[in-house]
Order: structure tokens, then C-alpha cells, then sequence
């Protein structure tokens, strides 16, 4: 795992954009299409600003799946991943070749996930976006979190922490708004993105950038499992990376 450390959000937000684009690009020269999975949240706010107006990015060449969402949410929601993704890449990249949304509002949750499964099998992912969650989950995978399970995309249950974070980001006016459950890329299928690339600003979630870069791996630290990628980016800002004990 590669660790960079940046000043701010703004610094941090450029960078992965950068390392974005010329991982797609490269991608579309050698195999004339990459396929990228993307995160929402606060953490992405910067990097999708900076990634749709990437230069010499053919976004036609491009399908784009997206990590998690939770069920029962409509598209129109305001803290719908997919109007989150619509609103701040869909709409401002262009056409692009193809967009996998997740319809976690779909009658079975568990028929959405082979759906979705079925489709992010057909090809590598090029590049997949993340971030960590403050209790150290990766996309929805909250502790403990499945390590062995080979499906691309599960239900999830949503803990606490987990809830409290979304409600504290202001995606949701109480904590029972907070949808208890969601599709969620798995850990597996995550780790199958022959790049990662996380972004995790903020001091809040300091405590578990320690647990997941300085600690076992462990599915009690989802995101510790980034660990044994071979191709992971991990940048982080100089609030995130203030407990860490080698800067």
C-alpha cells in the first residue's frame, strides 16, 4: 500500500483525480474501454469536481458501476447514492458507455444483487474510488465484515456508527431516517480492482485510518483488509493521518 499525505481536502481531492484519469486512460488505450467503480460521501466531494473535467478522459469508453446504496431509498432522495452520483459525475462526464446504478429499491434485494453481480463479472474493474468509513467500514461492509464471501454484491446491515456517520454528514434530518440495511460491494469483489484508490480526509476518521494502516487485518477493521492489495493508493490529508505513527 502506497500512502501519500496531503495538506487539505482540495490538495487531496486533485490528486486522486490525477491518478484516476491516468489509470482510465491507460485503460481505454490498452484495451479500448475501462470499467470504474465509484464511492459517494463527503470524502468524494473534491475528487469528482476534479475527475469530470480530466483531461483526455473518452468518457464514452467508460462503465461505471458504484459501491453501495441503501435499501429502499428511491433515486430522488436526497441521500440517494444514485441522484449523488447523477448530480456530481453522470450528468457533467457525458455519455458515457454505461452506467450500473444499484436499485437497492428494487422488490428483492437479493435478485439486485445477482443482477449486478452478474454484470461486474464480465470484465476487470480498472479502478475503483473509496473511502473509509469512521468505524472503518469499506463501502458498506461494517465490522465485522465478510471476508470470504466470493458474491460481487450483498445485502448489508448497517451498525450504528455506520448510521450515526451519514446522519452527522447531514444526509439525514434524524437517526431513524437512517436506512437500517444496503447493497453493497463486497469486500472480495473490491478487492479485484487491479488499482484502488482512497481518499480518506478528516480528522473523525483518523482513528480508523491508525486501526486499518497500523493494525491487523481484521474483518472487526474492514478496511485493514486493504493491507493485502497490491496496487493500493492511499491518501489521506494531514488531519486523517494525525495519529499514525510513522507520517
Amino acid at each position: 500500500m502506497e500512502k501519500l499525505i496531503y495538506k487539505g481536502r482540495a490538495e487531496l481531492g486533485a490528486a486522486v483525480a490525477k491518478f484516476a484519469a491516468e489509470q482510465i486512460t491507460g485503460a481505454i488505450q490498452s484495451k479500448g474501454q475501462a470499467n470504474i467503480t465509484l464511492a459517494t460521501g463527503a470524502s468524494q466531494f473534491e475528487v469528482l469536481t476534479e475527475l469530470v473535467v480530466a483531461e483526455g478522459i473518452d468518457w464514452s469508453k467508460v462503465s461505471m458501476f458504484h459501491l453501495d446504496e441503501y435499501i429502499g431509498l428511491g433515486p430522488d432522495h436526497p441521500a440517494s447514492f444514485r441522484k449523488y452520483l447523477r448530480q456530481r459525475f453522470v450528468d457533467k462526464a457525458g455519455e458515457l458507455k454505461a452506467v450500473h446504478f444499484i436499485n437497492a429499491d428494487a422488490p428483492s434485494p437479493e435478485q439486485e444483487c445477482e443482477r449486478l453481480g452478474e454484470l461486474v463479472s464480465r470484465g476487470p474493474i480498472d479502478v475503483t474510488l473509496a473511502g473509509i468509513g469512521e468505524n472503518g467500514h469499506l463501502a458498506f461492509n461494517d465490522p465485522p465484515a465478510d471476508f470470504d464471501t466470493q458474491q460481487p454484491y450483498i445485502v448489508v446491515t448497517l451498525d450504528e456508527k455506520c448510521r450515526r456517520q451519514q446522519l452527522g454528514e447531514g444526509w439525514f434530518e434524524k437517526l431513524e431516517d437512517v436506512p437500517g440495511r444496503a447493497i453493497s460491494m463486497s469486500i472480495r469483489q473490491i478487492l479485484k480492482s487491479e488499482l484502488l484508490i482512497v481518499s480518506v480526509p478528516d480528522l473523525r476518521k483518523a482513528s480508523a485510518v491508525k486501526a486499518a494502516l497500523e493494525g491487523p487485518v481484521t474483518p472487526q477493521c474492514p478496511a485493514s483488509i486493504l493491507q493485502e492489495h497490491p496496487n493500493c493508493k492511499l491518501l489521506l490529508d494531514e488531519q486523517s493521518a494525525s495519529l499514525l505513527s510513522a507520517r
